[in-house]
C-alpha cells in the first residue's frame, strides 16, 4: 500500500453499513484499511474486490475492539502503512438487555465495543490523523438520545459515543474534526429479521415510512469526513424523521 494515498480506516467493514462505506471510499480513490473480528470470509471477498479493481488498495486486519491488544494490533498496522487521514468508528454490537436481566458480561461487551473501543483507537491513532490532518466519524444511533426501550446498556454506550464525538472534537481540534452520524432504521438486526410485527410498529414511527439504506449512512459518514470541512462535534441524525416525531 501506498503511503502518498490517502488512506481510511473503518472498523467493522466486512458487512453491512461498514462495507458499502468501504466500497464508496475506495470509489472516491482512497486507500482501505477494513477491520473485521468474526467475518473472516466476507472481509476476504471484499478486500479481494478491491485489489483486482486497483493493485495494493486494500488491506485486512482481525482483531477484537474489546480487548486493548485487539486496538494495538490495528495501531501496528496502521503505523507500518504510515499514513491516516480517516478514522471510521463503524464497528458495534446490538442485542436486548432489560433491566431486570441485564449482568456485567453484557456491559462490559456492550461499553466496549460502542465507547471504549472507539475511544482508545481515536486516542492511539490521534497523532496520525493530527499528522494528515484528518477527521474521524463515529457511528452512533437515533436511540443515543432517545431511549429504546429493553436496550439500557446499549443506550447509555451510545449516548457516550456522542457525548466522545463532542469531547475529541474539542481536543483535537483544529488539527482533526470529529463528527458521528446516528443511523435509525436502516437494517434489521441480524435477531430480529423475521419480527415482522416489531418491524411493522417500527416503521408505523418513520416519517419517510420505510427503512433507510447503507448507503445513507455512508454518504453521510464520506461528507462529513471529506467534505465537511467546518464542521466538527456534530451528529446527523439520519433517520427518516424519526427523532422528530418522538
Amino acid at each position: 500500500m501506498k503511503s502518498d494515498s490517502k488512506t481510511v480506516l473503518i472498523t467493522g467493514a466486512a458487512r453491512r453499513i461498514g462495507a458499502v462505506t468501504a466500497q464508496l471510499f475506495h470509489a472516491a480513490g482512497y486507500n482501505l484499511i477494513i477491520h473485521y473480528n468474526r467475518s473472516a470470509a466476507a472481509a476476504d471477498k471484499l478486500c479481494e474486490q478491491f485489489n483486482a479493481q486497483r493493485a495494493d488498495s486494500c488491506l485486512l486486519v482481525q482483531s477484537d475492539l474489546n480487548d486493548m491488544a485487539g486496538l494495538d494490533k490495528i495501531v501496528d498496522l496502521v503505523q507500518s502503512v504510515g499514513r491516516l487521514d480517516v478514522l471510521i468508528n463503524n464497528a458495534s454490537s446490538f442485542y436486548p438487555t432489560p433491566l431486570e436481566n441485564c449482568d456485567e458480561q453484557q456491559w462490559d461487551d456492550l461499553i466496549a465495543s460502542n465507547l471504549k473501543g472507539p475511544f482508545f483507537l481515536s486516542q492511539k491513532l490521534a497523532p496520525m490523523l493530527i499528522k494528515a490532518q484528518g477527521a474521524i466519524v463515529n457511528i452512533s444511533d437515533m436511540h443515543a438520545r432517545q431511549a429504546l426501550r429493553n436496550h439500557p446498556i446499549y443506550t447509555v454506550a451510545k449516548a457516550g459515543n456522542i457525548a466522545m464525538t463532542k469531547s475529541m472534537a474539542l481536543d483535537l481540534g483544529p488539527n482533526v474534526r470529529v463528527n458521528s452520524v446516528a443511523p435509525g432504521a436502516i437494517l434489521w438486526p441480524e435477531h430480529e429479521e423475521d419480527d415482522t410485527d416489531k418491524q411493522d410498529s417500527v416503521l408505523s414511527k418513520v416519517p419517510m415510512g420505510r427503512l433507510g439504506t447503507e448507503s445513507d449512512i455512508a454518504e453521510t459518514a464520506f461528507f462529513l469526513a471529506v467534505n465537511a470541512t467546518y464542521m466538527t462535534g456534530q451528529t446527523i441524525a439520519v433517520d427518516g424523521g424519526s427523532s422528530n416525531s418522538l
